[in-house]
């Protein structure tokens, strides 16, 4: 994995928490982040590639039993897609809304919802954020290709939302590892 645990005096940043978090483990956080996705540029990725993305997720979940929906699309398009036991209906509502979060603004859903809560509130309390089209919520994160920009979107649906966005950039820095052997 891109990160490691590191030992400060703050407690980790909690997005599923409603609780009042220090501002400075919250800019931590979104710091991380932005360091991953930037680490993860592919030299290529095609529909192949996202069959293997997607089965490297699939094989990861079901060794931990973990209930998931895995998906990997560009815009619209459907690349991968699987429903693993345990996983719900709602789960494929959030994959399409989480997915959308991040072909909107090329960022993991779950950066675009700790920028949001900046200076206090979320996402959803801007009266513009549409809830029904968008998640702000972790679990889905961007591809992308060096020179290319952003090509796909791989997300993934079940779990609290910073296991989600954790399980897709485990997922990507193998692949990409493995890509560059």
């Amino acid at each position: 994995m891109i990160h490691d645990a590191t030992l400060t005096s703050e407690p980790e940043f909690d997005p599923d928490s409603r609780d009042e978090q220090p501002e400075a483990a919250l800019r931590a956080m979104i710091e991380r982040l932005e360091n991953e996705i930037s680490a993860l540029h592919l030299k290529s990725f095609n529909q192949a590639d996202a069959l293997a993305l997607g089965l490297l997720l699939v094989d990861l979940a079901t060794r931990r039993n973990l209930p998931v929906a895995i998906d990997i699309r560009r815009n619209e398009h459907v690349l991968f897609h699987a429903s693993l036991p345990g996983a719900t209906p709602d789960n494929e509502i959030w994959v399409q809304r989480k997915s959308r979060t991040t072909e909107r603004y090329a960022e993991p859903s779950l950066l675009v919802a700790l920028k949001g809560r900046l200076g206090g509130g979320t996402l959803e309390d801007k009266g513009w954020f549409d809830q029904e089209r968008y998640a702000s919520a972790g679990g889905s994160v961007p591809i992308f290709v060096e020179g290319t920009g952003h090509v796909a979107t791989a997300t993934v649906s079940g779990l609290p939302q910073k296991a989600d966005h954790d399980l897709v950039v485990e997922a990507l820095t193998t692949f990409r590892n493995r890509s560059t052997d």
